[in-house]
């Protein structure tokens, strides 16, 4: 066993450390010298050695380059475009405030040193003895000229700064933001970086104030200032999901249920089922009698009135063949529908955006502030689709990532998604029973890693199925249950018949 030493503050036998400091300890530098020696650690940047003997030098120094910036230059401050990204830019540089200005090749990092003010009140801690810049001084040092452009310049670009802005707006509000305009007017005033306010206080105010938009040139600071801020993370995933469908090809299934009784039928499969999965459960006798009679179960009034409500907006064909041909009317027709699916649900404000935000285990969707934008851009790239199919897929996605009401966004969601079918004549999709995991788990693989293939996939197949569920009442629920529609997915797995009856 290897004699135990500390070094660089941490216990542990010197050849398991991946970051080793030289030392003007006499001992120390004899026992680095050992161990280079045999070999047991090596040398990876001057002053820098390393008991991790398979990754490359670049990928060490990368992993550790905070504790390395702060254990070689104390009381460096990460400033500049480091203060906000907190890595190197893509071309590998990473910006200190320090004593001098110098630059520094490291394996993986170039390190510029900008001579300038030490840390002062506000700034914070990091690593070591490296501190980093508070957001305020972040933000001053950011509208610094810089003769360097791209990844080589110390500062971001304009858009990048009004997109932090924005965010700060959206998280802290506009109290927060002018909390962060005081702070900074006070820094400048410190530092010397007067002109560098001046800037930002116009930044600060074309956000806040709708009319100068020439000052601002982020899509996502303009569309706060134009009251239609949105997700731009959600929006990423719409992107993704959008370049994913048109990529592919999707087969055409024509509706077979043309009969307008066979239309219905299937309808209350469709509302049966889309409320089951949300929770909603009734036996299938149960839920027929309250769709025949039209009238809730005294027991049950407005799990009932769910049921009715999804029946009569999945029921009306006519209904169903209307389609956005514009965000306004996207937001329109989703109103009316929640409000005709929720009407008995006074609490969940039926017909009216959600007012506070809401989540689903830990999966928070998206900021009640930012609904009405989101969908708006969401809209872009849904308009652009025209295979529909694709359209429907797409649909779906927004409306439940977004999740614009208090209630219902599931319901909705799927409404809107066979409501493109329904206009293209082809086979709306019931999500049964006992395919709830692979659809839930689909969409959180698309909104978790950002794969949407198996949400497609998932999708093509409950169509697949959808297709063979044709006819009258009694043969559509024999068919289902042959295939396992009704059972928990815990207890059985989606049977799909070998060919259509």
């Amino acid at each position: 066993m290897w004699k135990t030493y500390k070094i660089m503050e941490n216990i542990l036998p010197i050849h398991l450390q991946e970051v080793i400091f030289s030392s003007s300890d006499p001992k120390q530098g004899r026992l680095i010298s050992r161990m280079l020696g045999k070999k047991l650690i090596r040398k990876i940047a001057p002053r820098i050695y390393s008991g991790n003997l398979n990754d490359s030098p670049e990928v060490i120094i990368r992993r550790n380059i905070f504790n390395i910036l702060g254990k070689l230059y104390p009381n460096a401050m990460l400033s500049h475009r480091s203060a906000i990204e907190f890595k190197p830019t893509a071309t590998g540089y990473i910006f200190l405030t320090f004593t001098y200005t110098k630059k520094i090749q490291l394996p993986g990092v170039t390190i510029r040193f900008l001579e300038g003010p030490g840390p002062i009140d506000g700034d914070v801690p990091f690593v070591g003895g490296l501190y980093h810049s508070q957001v305020e001084r972040a933000l001053l040092e950011n509208l610094q000229p810089s003769r360097r452009p791209g990844p080589d310049s110390k500062t971001l670009t304009s858009p990048e700064i009004e997109n932090k802005l924005e965010q700060i707006l959206s998280n802290k509000g506009e109290k927060g933001l002018n909390e962060v305009r005081d702070r900074a007017r006070s820094i400048s005033e410190q530092l010397g970086l007067q002109s560098e306010f001046e800037r930002l206080n116009k930044l600060i105010g074309a956000l806040l104030n709708p009319r100068p938009l020439k000052t601002l040139s982020s899509p996502l600071a303009i569309a706060r200032a134009l009251g239609a801020p949105y997700d731009s993370a959600r929006l990423e995933l719409f992107e993704i999901l959008f370049v994913q469908l048109k990529q592919e090809d999707f087969p055409f299934r024509e509706e077979r249920n043309r009969e307008n009784q066979a239309f219905k039928n299937f309808a209350f499969f469709e509302a049966y089922f889309s409320n089951y999965i949300e929770g909603t459960k009734f036996e299938i006798d149960e839920a027929k009698k309250i769709i025949e009679t039209d009238t809730p179960l005294p027991t049950r009034d407005e799990d009932s009135h769910d049921i009715l409500g999804t029946y009569k907006i999945v029921s009306n064909r006519e209904e169903m063949k209307t389609t956005p041909g514009s965000p306004d009317e996207l937001m329109s027709i989703l109103q009316y529908r929640h409000e005709i699916l929720l009407a008995s649900r006074t609490s969940k404000n039926p017909g009216q955006f959600k007012d506070r935000n809401n989540k689903a285990g830990d999966t928070l969707f998206v900021d009640h502030t930012l609904v009405k934008g989101t969908l708006i851009k969401g809209f872009d790239f849904y308009q652009a689709l025209t295979e529909p199919f694709a359209r429907a897929t797409f649909m779906m996605f927004i409306i439940s990532e977004v999740h614009p009401f208090l209630d219902g966004n599931g319901r909705i969601s799927r409404i809107m998604m066979n409501s493109e079918l329904v206009k293209a004549v082809q086979t709306r999709i019931i999500i049964p029973t006992v395919f709830r995991d692979d659809y839930i788990l689909t969409l959180r693989k698309l909104t978790r890693n950002k794969d949407p293939k198996p949400y497609i996939r998932m999708l093509d197949k409950a169509q697949k199925l959808s297709e063979t569920v044709v006819g009258d009442m009694d043969f559509m629920q024999n068919h289902l249950e042959k295939c396992n529609a009704f059972k928990e997915p815990t207890e059985a797995k989606l049977i799909f018949p070998d060919k259509i009856t």
